[in-house]
């Protein structure tokens, strides 16, 4: 079993409060993402369920006992961290067993939960090295098969990718996704890359500030966002934002006047007044070159050639825009085009940046 809860988790250092009133349930068996910027409180959480921390108000429980006051060790998790943490003087093999040895576990036991994990992980060539002769990515691996043959209750990894490199790190995100498909297990990772969170988790937990902006599996949080936050946190490159007013409001449909003059026709919402100023979001991916219903006229400022598609960095009306397009374009810094917004699905928000709807 793997059942946590957090019940209005609070922690403060001093009179710095870091949590606030934090609620959430993660099932058994889950994937689950914390994600936010750099101090909102993501590592801070996973500290406190790992028992590193003590939360100063609320309750936290595994498998439905409160475990506030139980020490790290007796709560059933294995933490993997950023830094591996491994035993410079050990080999693989004494690294995977040091913790099991501890507990003064059988040896025959032992063995066969390091080759179990050994083999799941690919380390078995590596056994008999010492940290310092193997890779970053081969490194990371024996962390995680340090905390697999503890089989705990959950794994625990804070940012365990972020001093690998571009490509090992996308070959280790793969592993780690494979990983929790053949355990089953429950996992919560930290980490404040976006693409991470959308590529392993089952739902992501948007932090900011220490508070959570919204809980939703990858797709819910990218296609229905709940403010403007959310919004621009979770996708790449992030949303595009364009501010304006209610200009009229006709039925279920409503026209908003941008920043510059410029015109857009947008599905209505009941809690849109003429006058209103909104925030309206459009991702780079689904903004099209060309005339037509809903175009813009932008100034070409940067044009990024990545073989595959065009990133198109653009000024409209002295508002950022961001274009993605697919194939190659040849395209020359300083020039006018028209940017279409027919076939985008419109994200609005009001002037607290929460959630109006989609203007589809």
């Amino acid at each position: 079993m793997g059942h946590i809860k957090l019940a209005n988790i609070g922690k403060a250092f001093g009179a710095v409060k870091v949590l606030h009133d934090v609620n959430l349930e993660i099932e058994d068996g889950e994937l689950v993402v914390f994600v936010g910027p750099s101090g909102c409180g993501k590592s801070t959480l996973l500290r406190m369920i790992a028992g590193l921390d003590k939360p100063t108000s609320g309750d936290l429980s595994i498998d439905g006992k409160v475990v506030n006051t139980v020490p790290a060790a007796d709560r059933g998790l294995a933490m993997v961290f950023q830094s591996y943490a491994l035993y410079p003087h050990m080999s693989v093999r004494q690294n995977l067993a040091f913790g099991l040895e501890n507990t003064r576990m059988p040896k025959t036991e032992i063995l066969d939960r390091i080759s179990e994990a050994a083999r799941m992980l690919e380390i078995e060539p590596y056994l008999d090295r010492r940290p310092g002769q193997l890779s970053g990515g081969q490194r990371q691996r024996v962390a995680i098969g340090r905390a697999i043959v503890r089989r705990p209750v959950a794994f625990l990894l804070d940012e365990p990718l972020s001093n690998l490199d571009a490509e090992l790190r996308g070959s280790t995100r793969a592993e780690i996704a494979a990983l929790h498909a053949r355990l089953g297990a429950t996992m919560i990772y930290v980490t404040h890359d976006q693409v991470e969170a959308m590529t392993l988790a089952d739902r992501i937990v948007v932090l900011r500030a220490g508070r959570i902006e919204q809980v939703g599996t990858p797709l819910e949080l990218y296609n229905n966002p709940a403010n403007r936050f959310v919004a621009g946190f979770i996708g790449s490159p992030h949303m595009n934002f364009l501010d304006g007013a209610v200009e009229s409001i006709a039925g279920e449909r409503a026209v908003a006047a941008l920043v510059g003059g410029q015109k857009l026709e947008l599905a209505g919402d009941p809690r849109m007044t003429v006058g209103m100023r909104i925030t309206i979001g459009a991702r780079p991916q689904h903004i099209k070159l060309g005339d037509g219903d809903g175009s813009l006229p932008a100034t070409i400022r940067l044009v990024e050639a990545l073989g595959a598609e065009t990133v198109i960095h653009t000024d409209v009306a002295g508002q950022k825009m961001l274009v993605v397009a697919q194939g190659q374009h040849k395209l020359d810094p300083g020039a006018k085009i028209r940017l279409s917004l027919a076939e985008a699905p419109l994200h609005l928000f009001d002037e607290k940046g929460l959630r109006l709807g989609v203007a589809v």
